[in-house]
């Protein structure tokens, strides 16, 4: 047998993630409502930022991200030196992981989480560990109750993908005051943005309040710059350091960043992407409700909606019917739903064909009016 390199132990044990589908074969245009991406496409202001850099392509970017940093901490009111900027908040997972845990280790999440945490603990070869969920939400009690000697990092989606659940922040208070100091907490609010109950936080002000307390953001949700890999985190002094000890020299882009500073700085547009979320989520709840479907309710820019068992109309049945309509939704077996699909909230001719599409397939008359 011929040798070769071999990966370190457990590497090939992890299940490669897999994005949300974006083509349909035969079909050339397809209504996307799988990858919770802006429907509007990023701010016209970001999109002629990133244009602009083009002209330097040839210079390195500032590997700092001075000026980024800066444009997040005007944002929100932040110390620009508490911030570390990278390649999507996924990066940040990574490093927080690579930085933290490691073989003996365990990277704790509740079980219906998002699928990073479990691929960026195995990849330092650390074990992940799932706590139950209460209504397809975290719960505090469950969570600690599952911390063990080996716990090192928490890791809280707020709100949660994919259920669009959330924990007010009482709750995520009494989860940092009750976890151990040397267990790292990781508040995931990639869907902050579009938040607009009055009990949620994003943690801000847990990171102030000691130096075990990280929040990461993306600008791959309501900036609508998926495409660019773009995702930052304020952190406390001791944990930035490690950070940027570890992070690749040049980890951000110059046009992601020039794109970034303008997209955090056209507060009009993050509005009216927030109000037409919240109009449409709720529209589109309220319709597939109608249908006898099973929606949960959801804070974030998508919706997760179960079927029943009847194998004719259950999750894989809907998700090859709306493929003939030409629309993309997630299939949510991966995230411990086997009969559930994750829809996006899209423009208002796309969430009526996703219910129009789903009333045909549940036998019932196409929507009404909004």
């Amino acid at each position: 047998m011929t040798e070769r390199p071999e990966p370190r132990p457990g590497i090939m044990d992890i299940a490669a993630y897999v994005g949300g589908e974006s083509s349909i074969p035969g079909v050339d245009r397809i209504i996307k409502l799988s990858s919770n991406e802006g429907p509007f496409g990023p701010s016209p202001l970001a999109s002629k930022a990133h244009e602009t850099e083009a002209q330097n392509l040839h210079r390195y970017p500032d590997g700092g991200a001075v000026k980024l940093r800066a444009a997040i901490g005007e944002r929100y009111g932040l110390d620009p030196e508490k911030i570390v900027c990278g390649a999507g908040s996924d990066e940040l997972i990574s490093l927080l992981c690579k930085a933290y845990a490691g073989p003996g280790d365990e990277v704790l999440y509740s079980e219906h989480g998002f699928l990073m945490y479990p691929i960026s603990a195995k990849t330092v070869g650390a074990t992940p560990v799932t706590a139950p969920e209460v209504d397809k939400t975290a719960n505090v009690d469950n969570l600690l109750a599952a911390v063990t000697d080996k716990t090192r990092i928490l890791f809280l989606a707020n709100p949660n993908n994919p259920t669009g659940t959330y924990l007010p922040a009482t709750e995520v208070k009494r989860l940092r005051d009750n976890l151990r100091d040397d267990v790292l907490l990781v508040i995931d609010a990639a869907y902050a943005e579009y938040v607009t109950v009055d009990d949620y936080s994003a943690g801000i002000e847990l990171v102030d309040a000691g130096e075990n307390t990280v929040m990461t953001r993306t600008f791959s949700k309501i900036y609508a710059l998926g495409g660019v890999r773009l995702g930052w985190c304020y952190a406390p002094a001791n944990v930035i350091d490690v950070l940027n000890r570890i992070r690749g020299p040049f980890n951000v882009g110059a046009a992601a960043m020039a794109a970034g500073i303008a997209a955090i700085q056209d507060k009009d547009f993050e509005d009216m992407s927030r109000a037409h979320n919240t109009k449409w989520r709720e529209w589109t709840a309220i319709e597939l409700g109608k249908l006898g479907l099973d929606v949960t309710p959801s804070i974030g820019n998508f919706l997760l909606v179960c079927f029943n068992a009847d194998p004719d109309r259950d999750a894989a049945a809907a998700d090859a019917f709306l493929k003939t309509k030409g629309i993309v939704v997630r299939r949510m077996g991966g995230y411990g739903f086997p009969n559930c699909l994750r829809i996006t909230i899209g423009l208002e001719e796309e969430m009526r064909s996703v219910v129009d599409a789903l009333a045909q397939f549940m036998g019932k008359n196409a929507s009404g009016a909004a």
